[in-house]
């Protein structure tokens, strides 16, 4: 196909999106509120009630809204003292924003395989990687742990080896809210969970954050930090440096309506896992992310692996074939370790081989469209390229080569 022909394909198809907003249609009568108060700075009745409504629906003792989930990353670090010279354990498979943070504190990743249960950090991994730093006597700062594309830690696992050197835990749940893990929400193991209300997000703000804890002394000092570091002083004066991280009051009153209608929305997510896997599971060649027993993924994305022989030549192959029908579908997470960015940075593979599970994942993975709002004539469009790619290869291979 032409790249003329391809355009005008394109052109006959509504664009089916990766993960698009979906709103409730209650976000503009906080929003009127907002207005009506004339709340629109970064305080107001409704920063305070998102606070306490997503605390609530966690079950954690306090939370902090932020400008985004990477703010509330950071300010969980500096909150455990993070600093010049020190190390953090974090999860290579992941989006750059889980690590960044680390390094505007000065301090340095050490990255970490994932398992290939749940394609999280990898126990294993991290229990040989605290050994060794306990052995030379410098133990990391935090252990930074993600729950990707919604699907839960072995967390008590990782739990254990924490508690055994320890090292205060962190999570990135930014993709998870939602997901539980027997019976209890993601964000609420470690020290400090955090997550995002990015417009991908399972729930927005448009942009956005929540850092929450049972500490509730940390999450004040956290609300300091995120408001310049403003003493409590009649005229404005700083002692210590701070940084311009809340939420405003009128994303918090969006974020408060799309709270409302979170079960919903991971209900929507999981059925369109389940449409896949009902019509796509019978082909050998692709696996679906798995889900941990014990635990309930929200299933913010729908990730796959192909399992063949030539599995990059054909995840490369649906990818254009997903785009030419004007669909969005993206590869896997590249891991960290493996970024321009953090070139020679220290890594620590799940097996003592060095073979590393989330390069595997890397280059065998994709996640397709999975939003809340997904028609199914819309879904079953992204299932009818699949089926003729892998059709199509099964009788051709020669067909896989790209151009």
């Amino acid at each position: 196909m032409t790249a003329q022909q391809a355009t005008a394909q394109q052109a006959q198809l509504h664009k089916i999106y990766l993960s698009p907003p979906h709103m409730s249609g209650n976000e503009q009568h906080y929003l009127n509120e907002a207005f009506h108060s004339n709340w629109i700075a970064p305080v107001g009745p409704h920063v305070d009630a998102f606070e306490s409504e997503l605390a609530a629906y966690t079950g954690a003792k306090g939370a902090a809204a932020v400008s985004s989930g990477t703010a509330a990353i950071h300010l969980a670090l500096q909150l455990l003292g993070v600093g010049e010279g020190d190390t953090v354990f974090c999860q290579s498979f992941t989006f750059v924003a889980t690590a960044n943070p680390i390094r505007y504190l000065g301090a340095d990743p050490v990255f970490i395989d994932s398992e290939p249960g749940t394609w999280n950090m990898s126990p294993l991994a991290l229990r040989r990687a605290l050994a060794e730093a306990a052995a030379a006597h410098s133990l990391p700062k935090a252990v930074l742990v993600v729950h990707l594309y919604g699907g839960m830690a072995d967390m008590e696992e990782i739990m254990a080896v924490c508690n055994q050197y320890g090292v205060p835990l962190i999570e990135d749940a930014a993709e998870s809210l939602g997901s539980t893990y027997r019976g209890r929400q993601s964000g609420t193991f470690g020290q400090f969970g955090i997550f995002s209300f990015n417009g991908n997000k399972i729930i927005t703000t448009s942009g956005g954050g929540m850092l929450i804890s049972d500490d509730t002394e940390a999450l004040g000092r956290a609300r300091f930090l995120a408001t310049q570091g403003r003493d409590n002083a009649r005229h404005y004066q700083h002692s210590q440096m701070g940084y311009n991280y809340r939420m405003s009051n009128l994303l918090a009153g969006v974020g408060r309506a799309q709270l409302e209608v979170l079960n919903e929305r991971v209900a929507a997510r999981r059925s369109v896992f389940r449409r896949y896997e009902e019509t796509l599971g019978g082909y050998a060649e692709l696996a679906f992310m798995p889900e941990l027993p014990g635990t309930s993924s929200n299933r913010w994305l729908t990730a796959l692996t192909i399992q063949c022989a030539e599995a990059e030549q054909l995840r490369d192959s649906l990818l254009i074939e997903l785009e030419l029908a004007n669909i969005e579908a993206r590869p896997l997470w590249k891991p960290l370790h493996l970024q321009p960015l953090f070139q020679g940075t220290k890594f620590y593979s799940h097996s003592l081989d060095g073979r590393a599970v989330c390069e595997d994942l890397f280059h065998r993975g994709l996640c397709l469209p999975s939003g809340s709002a997904l028609k199914v004539e819309d879904q079953q469009r992204v299932i009818e390229v699949i089926q003729s790619v892998i059709d199509a290869a099964a009788y051709s291979p020669q067909s896989l080569i790209v151009s």
